[in-house]
């Protein structure tokens, strides 16, 4: 062996040494460390979403990635560490359909993505409207015998009320959460959250309105006179 060639392999020979050492052990770390698998269930994120775009179905599934990896990983994996995400910037209104890939799947390195569950998602845009509706109070309970509803006075009128453009055009009222007025005979004065069924529709106005219903007698009718006999 020449001198030169024997000088390069003895050349920081105690470093090359110590990272031998280091990579023996690391292997086997790696080699005691069996691979495990385990299914997470996650929200999809959405990012990017055009301003004046709504997404209109009712219905946006969670989804189930399963992962591969050292069973240390698995171990320590939370729900938390993991989320997928799909650009939506340029979207446009319609139906469209959205493949899930392993690369749009967020996670914590050293695991591999082996599957997701489902792999497509269907889902519906429509752009966002705003609008007045007015407030129709919900009244319930038992009058007193006699007594009936006169008028229902509601303080705004109207609320704003917001998301996808059909099913906003669908709505007239936003109700307000029931007014109980059993044994009233005059008026009662409350304050109700008023709300739109339709889960997409959120009412813009965020405070309570004010409901004076009031109560009245009810007219007694009179009965018809009896003409005399002959």
């Amino acid at each position: 062996m020449s001198g030169s060639l024997r000088s390069r392999l003895t050349q920081n020979l105690g470093l090359k040494i110590l990272s031998l050492g280091f990579a023996v052990v690391l292997w086997l770390a790696v080699a005691r460390d069996p691979q495990a698998a385990i299914a997470v269930e996650v929200p999809l994120e959405f990012d990017n979403i055009p301003q004046n775009l709504e997404i209109s179905s009712e219905n946006i599934p969670r989804i189930q990635i399963r992962f591969r990896g050292p069973e240390h990983s698995i171990r320590r994996l939370e729900p938390a560490d993991v989320y997928a995400g799909i650009e939506l910037a340029g979207q446009k209104t319609g139906d469209h359909t959205f493949d899930i890939t392993s690369q749009q799947i967020h996670h914590p390195g050293g695991l591999e993505v082996v599957q997701v569950v489902p792999s497509q998602i269907h889902l519906s845009f429509d752009t966002r409207m705003t609008k007045q509706v007015d407030v129709r109070p919900r009244v319930i309970g038992t009058f007193v015998q006699g007594y009936g509803i006169g008028r229902v006075v509601t303080n705004p009128l109207n609320v704003g009320v917001s998301g996808p453009r059909r099913r906003v055009e669908a709505v007239d009222a936003a109700i307000t959460d029931p007014i109980d007025v059993s044994g009233v005979m005059d008026h009662i004065t409350v304050e109700r959250h008023a709300y739109v069924s339709d889960p997409l529709i959120q009412v813009t106005y965020s405070e309570p309105v004010q409901v004076t219903v009031y109560i009245e007698r009810e007219p007694i009718e009179k009965e018809p006179a009896q003409s005399g006999k002959n």
